[in-house]
Parts: structure tokens; C-alpha cells; sequence
């Protein structure tokens, strides 16, 4: 998704893999990642294979997942999610509130707390990370160097572009007041990515961490960005690039529960069928986003296929810009009668896969659960049609090549499912195709495409990242802006963003969700699926988040 560069991260952090579903490995995990315990073997070494190589690790200037996999070991954030749920919960701030006006959020620190440097971890060193953030030059402004900053909090101390923040006072020690220029609905949320992790401010002023320089198309990055200090359980040892392994050993200092695990290497294996096959020879003990279609045969063979919660959805948009039949409200809610979600979901779609009711799964806040339903009816479907002056509809009907997704394992057989029941409803189907990032993309981004297929794997819980995200303006690829009510559902949106009030901000997403299935439905919410992760037999400890590898902490993980 790209109709705005958040929506673009997210193709960054899955290229090329597949992902399914949530439980976790045995063992228990607390409310605070610091403070998780529970039982299992201390000691040892945790081979997993990782399916890509970081080109560094220094979490703010990162974009993808094999990145996040690795820092999230070394870093803590302000805050975090829950294991294994989307509940926002105290990390490096113990607690933390919201003014009510929304403007400012006071952080509550812990103390006790110190970078694996030596360096106090204290409301100073957190201000620091902020203004290191807020305060990029040059080079470090790229949206390609600080995405995930100018995606969701916008310019930088110059003030060439809006920004979402503003300032952050150390008020005492363990006090620090961060202040934002507008409410936000997702300010809260993204402290908790790995992005905004926060590291030694005596190690980046050592290391010169913003001295990012471009040189053509390209960047070169200071050596602290390989060389990270944080506060978290593990701590980088070793970066082989060669032999492609990264070491990181237990941090003996951590102000947590300490990590039952002496060491952890990251093997770089960038095809998931020699992941797979390292793992049968004994050579990894686990590795991410196994395919669907190898969960059965490694689930028989005894090791375990750990399903994360379902975080993504798969939709059927319908564009509006070139075939004004679909500006009509019937034929698009003809189109979603016409299709057998259930039937789709159980033909084409990993197990644990749900129907999607609404654009977002039910574990992000503004979840309705009294939407209109458009349970499979052909008959339905047809006098739509007729009622719209429809009955020879015929669309440009777009899927893409060369290209997986969590939530869209085969393209090909979803297109060819989907396209055989709307012709069952009389509709006349052109079936074009093109390369994910050879022409698909641009093509639906400009427009182009009557219907088609696309997702999301949302980054935070937040309702701001999802359906405000998807029709964030009059423009996008839906082309709601050719619909009388396209500005109205933009507006809406923003406004609920901008509302402090939770209770009533949760009320609001609730009646868009409502109004986005009865009222504009400008795509067909598909379905649901969960992404997996697998390890051998005997590995305990680990918990599976809904947000992936970028939220997962490997410190109760134990051999045994």
C-alpha cells in the first residue's frame, strides 16, 4: 500500500516472505518486557536463522524487519506492548500519562537504569533522543535515512515541514515531558517501535551518530551505527558480514530480568527454503515467516509453528477514477455480496485465516462490531446490479506478480477465485497483471485499476494506521474524491485523530467503521491472516507478537 510512505514501509519490512499466525512457545511473559521470568534452562547459544542482512544497526535510521529482529534485543523503548498483544504498557517509563488537552505526555522513568556503556539512563538522556531525532540535517532528513520520523511525525527543527513534535523538558531526573503540536491518536503507539528506541547519548555524541552523508543514490553512515548501545537484555558482540552471523551476548547488567540465554547468532540466510532446510540439518534452531504450505509437514516432523495474532487484512479495492459505474453505491456493495469470502478463505488463505469484517482486525481500537454484513449472495448481487443499471458491468480487474504477502500468499489463485465469482454474477472480468515493483504498484497508485488486490500489516494498534492511513485523502487510489462523501470520510478521520477524549475518539473510529461498510464501502474487506514463526522442538519461552519480529524479545526464550 502507498498512498502514503507509512503504508510503503510496511512493503519494505516483508519483501519477498510470507507470514501466518499467534500462540506462544511454552512459558509466560509479564506485562513489562524488563520483568517477563518464568521458567526454562539458562545458558546456551539460540542459532536463528535471519532472512535478511542489516545494513545497520542503528534502529532510527532502519526501515526493515530483519533490522528491528536484532535491535529490539539490544534497546528498550519508553514504552512497549504487552507480549503477545497490542496493550500499550510502561518499558523504560514505568508509567506515563496524557495531559488532557492532549498536547503533552509526562513520562515517569525507572531508575536504576544504565546504558550497557555506563551511561545513566535518566529524563536528560531521554530529551537527548529527541532532539538528536528533531534535529537531523542534510542527509538524515531523507525520507530513505529517517522514514519511519518524516512518515509519522513530519519535518525537523527547521522548520521546512510541519511537525508533530515539539519539545521534550527533563523536569527532574526521572521526569521528562514530551510536548506535540496537535493531538494525536498514535503518538503513544510509536514511542513503542523499534525506531524510537532510545540509546546512549554519550555513545552517539562518541560516535557522531548524525553523520549520515549521501553519496549518489546511496548513503554512508557514521560507526556508531554499527556499533549501538542501549539498555536492553542482549548486547552486539560481533557483526561477521563475511561469514553473515551476528553475535550478540547477554548484557550481564540489564536492569531486568536478566536473559536466560548466553548468546544468540543470527545467521543471514536470505532464501526461506534453506532456512527451512538449515533448520532440518540441525544447522538453526528457528527462523521467521515459514510458508503456509510447509506448516503441516513441519508441525509432523515435531517442531513448532508458532501462529501470531492476526494483524493485517486483505482487501478488494474498487477505484473509482476511470469506471464510473463503480461510483455507484449498489454495484459496489453488489461486488462484495458476489464473493465468497468464507469460501476464499478456507480455499486460499493460511489456517487461522478469519473473514475480514471491517479494514482493521478486532485487536485495533475502533473495532465495530456492528457493521453491515455482505454474507455471500449471488441473487443479491445480481439485482444490484440491475437496480444500478449494471447488469453488463465489465472491469479492469488488477493482481500482481511476482510478489507473497502475509495476508496474500498466491495472488494468482486469490484473483482467479475471486474473479470467477463475480463473473458468476454476470460481471465481465479483464484480468490484467503486472510485476509487484514493475508496474502493479504504480499502476493502482495512479489509479488505474478498476479493482484490485492489496493489503496491510499494521505497525501499531492505533486506528490512525489503518482506515487513516487507507483514505487519508480525496486522492488515493480508491479515488474517493470522485464520491460526494470523499471529503466527508478524510475529515472525519483527521478529526478523530485530533481528539483527546479516548473514549469518544474510540466512538468515532467506531461510526467511520460503520459508515465505511453501509454508507461508502470503497473496497471489499477480505479477510485476516496470521503470520508464523517456527523453532525446534525443546525451545521455550518465546512469545509471539501481533506487530512480528519488531516487537518480539528473545530474553525468556530458553533451549530447554
Amino acid at each position: 500500500m502507498r498512498q502514503t510512505r507509512t503504508v510503503h514501509r510496511r512493503w519494505l519490512v516483508a519483501v519477498g516472505m510470507v507470514t501466518v499466525s499467534a500462540v506462544a512457545l511454552t512459558g509466560c511473559a509479564q506485562s513489562q518486557r524488563g520483568d517477563q521470568g518464568g521458567g526454562g534452562k539458562t545458558g546456551g547459544t539460540l542459532n536463528f536463522g535471519l532472512e535478511g542482512q542489516p545494513k545497520l544497526f542503528d534502529p532510527f535510521y532502519a526501515n526493515e524487519g530483519a533490522t528491528f529482529t536484532v535491535t529490539h534485543q539490544i534497546f528498550n523503548n519508553l514504552v512497549t506492548f504487552k507480549p503477545g498483544t497490542t496493550e500499550l504498557t510502561g518499558d523504560l517509563a514505568s508509567s506515563y500519562e496524557t495531559a488532557a488537552d492532549g498536547l503533552s505526555y509526562t513520562f515517569h522513568l525507572r531508575a536504576g537504569v544504565k546504558f550497557t556503556d555506563g551511561t545513566t539512563f535518566d529524563a536528560d538522556a531521554v530529551c537527548k533522543n529527541f532532539t538528536r531525532w528533531y534535529n537531523q540535517t542534510g542527509a538524515g532528513q531523507s525520507e530513505a535515512v529517517s522514514q519511519y520520523w518524516v512518515d509519522n511525525v513530519g519535518g525537523f527543527a527547521d522548520g521546512k515541514d510541519p511537525s508533530l513534535y515539539k519539545g521534550c523538558q527533563a523536569k527532574d531526573t526521572s521526569t521528562a515531558v514530551v510536548s506535540v503540536t496537535k493531538t494525536s491518536s498514535q503518538f503513544l503507539d510509536l514511542l513503542a517501535e523499534a525506531p524510537f528506541a532510545i540509546q546512549s547519548p554519550t555513545a552517539m555524541d562518541k560516535g557522531k551518530a548524525n553523520e549520515v552523508k549521501q553519496q549518489g543514490d546511496s548513503f554512508t553512515f557514521p560507526d556508531y551505527s554499527n556499533a549501538p548501545v542501549g539498555t536492553g537484555p542482549f548486547k552486539l558482540a560481533k557483526n561477521d558480514v563475511a561469514n553473515k552471523t551476528i553475535e550478540l551476548v547477554r548484557n550481564e547488567d540489564y536492569w531486568g530480568e536478566k536473559a536466560k540465554l548466553d548468546k544468540i547468532i543470527f545467521k543471514v540466510i536470505g532464501d526461506e527454503t534453506v532456512r527451512k532446510q538449515e533448520l532440518q540439518s540441525g544447522g538453526i534452531d528457528g527462523y521467521n515467516l515459514p510458508s503456509p504450505a510447509d506448516w503441516s509437514a513441519l508441525e509432523t516432523a515435531g517442531y513448532q509453528v508458532l501462529k501470531r495474532p492476526v494483524f493485517n487484512v486483505l482487501y478488494l479495492g474498487v477505484g473509482q477514477k476511470n469506471n464510473a459505474s463503480l461510483r455507484d453505491l449498489k454495484v459496489r456493495q453488489a461486488l462484495a455480496y458476489a464473493i465468497n469470502r468464507d469460501q476464499l478463505v478456507k480455499t486460499q488463505l493460511p489456517a487461522g485465516a478469519k473473514v475480514a469484517t471491517q479494514f482493521q482486525p478486532e485487536n485495533v481500537d475502533g473495532y465495530a462490531k456492528d457493521v453491515q454484513a455482505y454474507n455471500y449472495d449471488l441473487a443479491r448481487a445480481k439485482q444490484l446490479l440491475n437496480e444500478a443499471g449494471a447488469s453488463k458491468l465489465s472491469v479492469n480487474f488488477y493482481w500482481p506478480s511476482e510478489v507473497t504477502r502475509p495476508y496474500m500468499p498466491n495472488p494468482q489463485n486469490i484473483y482467479t477465485a475471486i474473479a470467477n465469482d463475480l463473473k458468476a454474477a454476470g460481471i465481465t472480468v479483464n484480468a490484467i497483471t503486472k510485476p509487484w515493483n514493475g508496474g502493479y504498484l504504480t499502476d493502482v497508485d495512479q489509479g488505474k485499476a478498476d479493482l484490485f488486490l492489496l493489503g496491510w500489516t499494521g505497525d501499531i494498534p492505533a486506528p490512525a494506521n489503518w482506515t487513516g492511513t487507507f483514505f487519508a485523502s480525496t486522492t488515493n487510489r480508491f479515488g474517493i474524491g470522485n464520491s460526494p462523501w470523499g471529503q466527508q470520510l478524510v475529515d472525519s478521520l483527521k478529526a478523530a485523530d485530533a481528539e483527546p477524549d479516548t473514549a469518544k475518539r474510540t466512538a468515532d473510529y467506531q461510526d467511520i467503521n460503520k459508515k465505511l461498510m453501509s454508507d461508502y464501502l470503497p473496497g471489499v474487506p477480505l479477510s485476516h491472516s496470521p503470520p508464523a514463526i517456527v523453532f525446534k522442538k525443546g525451545i521455550t519461552g518465546f512469545v509471539p507478537s501481533p506487530m512480528t519480529s519488531s516487537e518480539e524479545s528473545y530474553a525468556s526464550v530458553s533451549l530447554g
